[in-house]
């Protein structure tokens, strides 16, 4: 999303615990903690758009550590807010997850339930401008073993072998990053201050799908095994449970499809990997 911005005329900073690899020579790079308040203070200053993508991400760690996901998820939030209310921000952008009114995943979602009460309540009391972004499933370059779809790949260039943990009738709506990332930045329009927007895939797939269209792209070397035991934090059909907060999801005419984006992490996994192909 940094590139995005970059490419459309932003001037960036990046604030991460840790260096990226792929910052660009005219983005600035601040390492530091979300939970350093001082710091937050410092980098937020004087910037007109904040977006705040920074705590635990991974529903299993979260489901692992709870207090975590409190401090880094929910304090961590709460610091940004703190410290772009003095600002002149003109939209807080918050990543949050389809998740978030649903009855699984667990302490992500507990956590995100309460970032965005906590937004709505800073909008509220010292009106910052806000456009919350419920993700759904993403996938692309970039990623790291967090990520379902890098780990089915891996596994299947390396050890010609997927395990899925699930019957293979799960649904999920994959969105390539670079979709996403284009359309994090395209809800700056108006239209969108204090909005809650759904970013997911256009079509459903179900796992068995997907990882028969794996297995196809890779010549049909893989032995593909199901673990069908169910995952208390993760959801079998849909995220979605009855609740009145609707978000409206968003979508673009422009977008790369499952095929051609599994195509290029492969060519991206190959790489990162060294392997003959």
């Amino acid at each position: 999303m940094a590139d995005v911005l970059t490419e459309r005329g932003y001037e960036v900073t990046i604030y991460d615990i840790k260096p990226s690899p792929y910052v660009q020579d005219s983005q600035k790079m601040v390492v530091g903690d979300i939970l350093d308040y001082d710091a937050v203070r410092d980098v937020v200053k004087d910037s007109q758009v904040v977006y705040n993508f920074a705590g635990v991400a991974d529903i299993d760690v979260a489901y692992e550590n709870p207090l975590d996901t409190i401090k880094y998820n929910i304090l961590g939030n709460a610091h940004v807010l703190e410290a772009s209310k003095d600002q002149p921000i003109k939209r807080y952008v918050f990543a949050s997850t389809v998740y978030v009114y649903s009855d699984a995943g667990s302490f992500y979602k507990s956590s995100k339930q309460a970032c965005e009460l906590y937004i709505e309540d800073y909008a509220k009391k010292y009106g910052i401008p806000y456009t919350i972004l419920r993700y759904g499933s993403l996938y692309g370059p970039r990623s790291d073993e967090h990520n379902p779809i890098f780990n089915l790949l891996k596994k299947a260039i390396l050890e010609k072998k997927i395990s899925y943990w699930g019957n293979g009738q799960e649904i999920r709506e994959y969105i390539h990053v670079e979709d996403a990332a284009r359309c994090s930045v395209e809800i700056l329009d108006e239209n969108f201050v204090n909005q809650n927007v759904i970013l997911s895939g256009h079509h459903p797939i179900r796992s068995r799908d997907l990882l028969v269209m794996i297995n196809e792209i890779l010549g049909n070397q893989c032995i593909i095994e199901y673990r069908d035991e169910k995952i208390e934090s993760h959801y079998r059909n849909t995220p979605y449970s009855f609740n009145p907060k609707i978000g409206k999801k968003y979508v673009s005419h422009y977008y790369l499809d499952m095929g051609q984006g599994l195509l290029q992490c492969i060519d991206e996994m190959y790489r990162r990997l060294k392997v003959k192909e």
